[in-house]
């Protein structure tokens, strides 16, 4: 079921291959709308480039999943328009070079051209500013970001920020838009454990309000719907081989599998029963119903996990 604030989050099977083997495989996801969902694990392990492709800025090699009622990867312009990215480094960075004020109406001005309707071009100059100020002004309010704290207040540089304020001021731009999916990515990088409570409560409040977050992280707070990764398999030998080493059963007892993911024990971050990721050649192996790897794709279970960066570049990226 969607809602018109927060769009629902789906995919079975979803993968993208990158030139040097899966980048990420199988997975599944079933989240309502107005969702909390953290990616959570190591970097490297694909977690940016799954929460691109979820929103519709990567395009899927195998699978499929619904944002909406927008079904990837056929339907990706659609879900552009209704998923704004927050911070992703590397994809869409503050200018250093700005201030936020200026920062703030290059956000909405750009918003207006490339997704407002047509008619808001049309409309007298002092109607359109006060609109535009009027968003800002909306935006700020809910990312948490007080001009006024500011060292110089709006006149503040951007490259002036704390680490907190910057995610602030990236989601109140990616707010102008009034997205139902908001995605962000490293949310926990080079904060404090205070700010980081701060971050997620920030996030809490916005799918309280009825958005659907996505969340990259390295540690997801207990109250979040947690998809854990982990890195590709990098070493060869009979443990890299699914038949000679059968799968565990990820509904059974950890303890009967001493090498089973410490991760996926933490009673703290449920996962939801819905939900699989794995990631890899090896990981996609342990998860093939059929109890074998794909084969005819000629993926090795030994490439390295450097994966991620190449896929951003070569898989797709919208």
């Amino acid at each position: 079921m969607d809602s018109p604030h927060g769009a629902a989050v789906k995919a079975e099977d979803f993968g993208v291959k990158g030139p040097r083997g899966w980048v990420f495989r199988g997975v599944g996801i079933d989240a309502a709308p107005g969702s909390l969902i953290a990616v959570e694990g190591p970097s490297g392990s694909g977690r940016t480039c799954l929460l691109l492709a979820l929103s519709g800025r990567m395009k899927p090699t195998e699978g499929h999943a619904e944002i909406g009622r927008h079904r990837l990867p056929k339907k990706m312009a659609a879900v552009r328009r209704i998923a704004a990215l927050g911070p992703v480094p590397g994809v869409n960075d503050l200018d250093q070079a700005l201030t936020v004020a200026e920062q703030l109406r290059e956000g909405a001005l750009l918003q207006r051209r490339y997704d407002g309707p047509v008619r808001a071009l049309l409309r007298p100059h002092g109607e359109r500013r006060t609109s535009a100020a009027a968003r800002i002004d909306a935006a700020l309010a809910a990312a948490g970001l007080d001009l006024g704290t500011l060292p110089k207040g709006p006149r503040t540089s951007v490259r002036d920020l704390e680490r907190l304020e910057s995610v602030r001021l990236s989601v109140a731009i990616a707010l102008l838009g009034s997205p139902r999916l908001l995605a962000l990515d490293d949310l926990d990088l080079k904060l404090s454990d205070a700010e980081r409570a701060e971050a997620w409560d920030l996030l809490r409040s916005l799918a309280a309000r009825g958005t659907t977050v996505l969340a990259v992280c390295s540690e997801a707070p207990a109250d979040a719907m947690v998809l854990r990764t982990r890195p590709a398999a990098t070493t060869a030998g009979p443990a890299a081989d699914p038949a000679a080493e059968p799968a565990a059963d990820p509904s059974a007892d950890p303890s009967a599998d001493p090498s089973a993911d410490q991760a996926e024990e933490s009673a703290t971050a449920p996962r939801p029963v819905n939900s699989q990721i794995t990631w890899g050649a090896q990981g996609a192996a342990a998860t093939n119903d059929s109890g074998g790897a794909d084969e005819a794709d000629g993926t090795d279970a030994t490439h390295d996990t450097k994966g991620d960066g190449d896929a951003l570049t070569e898989a797709g990226r919208a």
